[in-house]
C-alpha cells in the first residue's frame, strides 16, 4: 500500500466469471482507501454482488459475433463506448485501468492506452481471451491465475505476474476448515452444479450415476444439487425413483456453506469454480463444457487434475457408468479423498487479491511491488507454511 488515495477504474462484463474478480479487487482497494469506479455493460450491471461503494458506468459493448454484417454496427458501439470511457477517465483522473475481459473491456482498454493511462489485464481462465490478447502488446502488466496460460506470447513474459484469480470472502474464510469428516460408514455429501450453460448433461447423468454405485456407498449419499428450472421435476423424480435423498434447487444463496460439508464436487471447470474448489480445498470430478472458448475449461481443469485433486472427463465421454467409476475410486478410500482434497487446496492461490492490489497500486506514483512473476516463487508456498486448517492437518499426516 502507497499510504495515498488514488483512483482506479475496473473494466469487467457481462458475466460473473469477469465481474466476480472485479467486485473482489475494488473491496480490497477501498479497503486501503481508494476509490473505485466500474465500467460494465448492461448485462454485467445485472450481476449480483456488486459492492454498494462503487459506482458503475454502463457503456456500449459492441459484439461482432460470426456474421459480418454485424461489424459495422459492433465497431460504432466501440467507439461510442472509447469516447463515454475518456469522458470518465477526464473527470475521475484514474491512476490505473483494469481490465477484467467481456466486451466491456474492450472500449474501456481502447480508451485507456490511447489516453496513456497505465493498464494491466487480469485473465481468470488458463487461456488469454480474445480481448487480453488484442490489448496484450500494448498494456503494462497481465496479470493470469494460471502458471501455464495458452495463447500467450512469449514476447510478452516480463510482463506477466501470477496472482491467481479472487474469490468471495466468504468463501476464503474456508480455507482454514478441515476437511469434513468422512470414513467407510459415514455420509458421502456431493454437491452438483452446473453453471447457466450446459448443466442439463449432469442433471441427465449424475443421478444415474449415482444410482450404479454399490448399495454400501449409494445408501450413504446426500445430494446437493443447482438444476436449470426446466429440468428441476425431471432429476427430482430421477433421485425419488432411485431412493438417492436430494436437495435440489435452481439457486442456493449459502452455497459457501454447501461447498464447505461436501466431501465431493461434480461440475464444470469455470474460472470461479476452480478458484473456489482450490480456496476451499475439495475434490473434484470435472466435465469441461465442450462448446468453452479455445477449450478455456479443459485447460482449466489441468493443474488441479495434473496435483490429483480432480478428475477430468470431457463431455463425450460423460456417462453414468463412467461417472459411477469415478466416484467409486475415491468413495472407496477415505485418506486418497481426503488427499485429493489436500491436492486441491494446494492448488489455490488464497493472496489473489491481495497480489493484484499490489500490482495494481504499483502504477501511477509508486514502485512496483513485490509481487509474483511467473517462473518465480509461488504465493502458496508462503500459505502452506501456515499453520492452520486443512492444509496443516494433512501435511502433518503425510
Amino acid at each position: 500500500m502507497t499510504g495515498s488515495s488514488r483512483h482506479f477504474v475496473l473494466a469487467a462484463g457481462g458475466t460473473g466469471g469477469h465481474l466476480l474478480p472485479a467486485f473482489a479487487l475494488a473491496t480490497e482497494l477501498d479497503r486501503r482507501g481508494h476509490h473505485v469506479a466500474l465500467i460494465t455493460d448492461e448485462r454485467g450491471a445485472q450481476i449480483p454482488g456488486k459492492p454498494d461503494f462503487m459506482p458503475a458506468h454502463v457503456l456500449p459493448a459492441g459484439r461482432f459475433g460470426k456474421n459480418p454484417l454485424q461489424w459495422l454496427k459492433g465497431a460504432k458501439a466501440v467507439w461510442e463506448g472509447r469516447t463515454m470511457a475518456l469522458r470518465l477517465f477526464d473527470s475521475f483522473q484514474p491512476s490505473a485501468v483494469v481490465g477484467f475481459g467481456g466486451y466491456p473491456s474492450l472500449p474501456a482498454i481502447l480508451a485507456s492506452t490511447s489516453a496513456d493511462i497505465p493498464t494491466v489485464v487480469h485473465e481468470q481462465n488458463a487461456v488469454l481471451g480474445r480481448v487480453n490478447r488484442l490489448f496484450a502488446g500494448r498494456v503494462n502488466a497481465i496479470a493470469t491465475a494460471y502458471p501455464d496460460v495458452q495463447r500467450l506470447k512469449p514476447a510478452h513474459k516480463d510482463k506477466v505476474f501470477l496472482v491467481g484469480n479472487p474469490v468471495r470472502a466468504e468463501v476464503l474464510t474456508l480455507r482454514d476448515d478441515p476437511f469434513p469428516s468422512y470414513g467407510e460408514d459415514g455420509l458421502l455429501r456431493v454437491l452438483v452444479t452446473g453453471g447457466s450453460q450446459g448443466a442439463r448433461v449432469l442433471s441427465e447423468v449424475v443421478p444415474d450415476g449415482l444410482a450404479m454405485l454399490p448399495p454400501a456407498i449409494r445408501q450413504r449419499l446426500q445430494v446437493t444439487q443447482q438444476c436449470r428450472p426446466e429440468d428441476l421435476d425431471a432429476v427430482r423424480e430421477r433421485y425419488r425413483t432411485h431412493g438417492i435423498p436430494a436437495e435440489l434447487a435452481t439457486y442456493f444463496e449459502d452455497m459457501q456453506a454447501r461447498l464447505a460439508d461436501a466431501h465431493l464436487f461434480i461440475g464444470r471447470a469455470g474460472a470461479s469454480t476452480i478458484a473456489e474448489l482450490t480456496a476451499v480445498g475439495r475434490p473434484a470430478i470435472l466435465i469441461p463444457l465442450p462448446i468453452a472458448t479455445d477449450d478455456h475449461q479443459a485447460f482449466n481443469a489441468r493443474e488441479m487434475a495434473k496435483a490429483g485433486g480432480a478428475r477430468m472427463i470431457r463431455q463425450e465421454k460423460f456417462e453414468a457408468k463412467e461417472l459411477a467409476k469415478q466416484i467409486r475410486v475415491l468413495a472407496d478410500d477415505p485418506q486418497g479423498l481426503s488427499n485429493a482434497a489436500h491436492a486441491a487446496w494446494n492448488c489455490g492461490r488464497p493472496k489473489a487479491v491481495e497480489d493484484l492490489a499490489d500490482l495494481v497500486e504499483s502504477f501511477g506514483g509508486a514502485d512496483m511491488m513485490d509481487v509474483i512473476r511467473v517462473g518465480g516463487n509461488n504465493a502458496r508456498g508462503a500459505s502452506q507454511g501456515q499453520v492452520a486448517g486443512q492444509g496443516a492437518k494433512l501435511e502433518s499426516s503425510e
